[in-house]
């Protein structure tokens, strides 16, 4: 039997990235996903290689309407999801804080915080009405140890972190388990946002060099964990923060 076997999932931002390697897990260990992702062509192309057990749609989690809208169409494809992993994330090139427009903040916000409010909206209540869930929330490394030059990227996940905890401790008398995983930087598409510089050998040797298991992080990193506290063996815990780092945060 494999981990997920009659789960149903939802996973955000899961065109590309850690997204796609945790759908691509969690297909592969047994359940139903739907890719949300903003980038619906690379979603759609994505599931299709997934099998029947995959579909997607367009989604950007900073519009209510859209995570409902998501939501909606879990339940009518595959039914409601017993998994919702939060990954969709934004971030902005490494610049000095006060060099961060309004625009750019408020985005940040929205798409890393406000969406998982979003999310919440649509889903606790079919979750609660069954007793059971699990909530992922994709956090960072930089809401743990934040680094110069990304300081309301740092905020926003350090955000990410916190509520799940308190979501955590709120939603347990009603089943449902809530925790963040927390990746160091990984060769996503997001990298050079945070090098602040291009994405050379030299620049990446600088930051791996604070890695004390000498590498970037990789999407089945994420989602190897991501595929456990989803799992049944994950039963006993909620309101964590797992740093999947490389010991980055020791």
């Amino acid at each position: 039997m494999t981990l997920l076997d009659g789960k149903i999932a939802i996973v955000t931002g899961a065109a590309s990235g850690f997204g796609a390697q945790i759908a691509r897990r969690y297909v592969e260990q047994g359940a139903c996903v739907l890719l949300a992702d903003i980038n619906a062509e690379a979603a759609s192309d994505l599931a299709a290689t997934l099998g029947d057990r995959a579909n997607a749609i367009r989604c950007d989690v900073a519009n209510a309407a859209d995570v409902a809208a998501a939501v909606r169409h879990c339940v009518e494809i595959f039914g409601v999801p017993d998994i919702v992993v939060n990954n969709a994330g934004l971030a902005y090139k490494s610049r000095p804080m006060l060099e961060v427009d309004e625009e750019t903040f408020d985005r940040i916000f929205a798409v890393n915080v406000k969406s998982i409010y979003y999310m919440a909206q649509a889903v606790i209540p079919l979750m609660r009405e069954r007793r059971s869930g699990v909530l992922l929330n994709i956090g960072s490394t930089a809401g743990i140890r934040p680094r110069p030059g990304t300081t309301w990227y740092n905020a926003s996940k350090g955000a990410v972190n916190l509520l799940s905890k308190a979501m955590a401790v709120e939603l347990a008398a009603d089943g449902i388990r809530v925790n963040a995983i927390c990746p160091v930087i990984g060769a996503t598409a997001m990298l050079e946002n945070f090098l602040g510089a291009p994405d050379t050998p030299d620049n990446r040797a600088r930051f791996i060099a604070t890695i004390p298991l000498g590498r970037l992080s990789e999407p089945d990193d994420v989602a190897q964990v991501a595929v456990f506290l989803a799992s049944d063996g994950a039963a006993f815990l909620t309101g964590i923060e797992i740093p999947v780092d490389g010991g980055r945060t020791i």
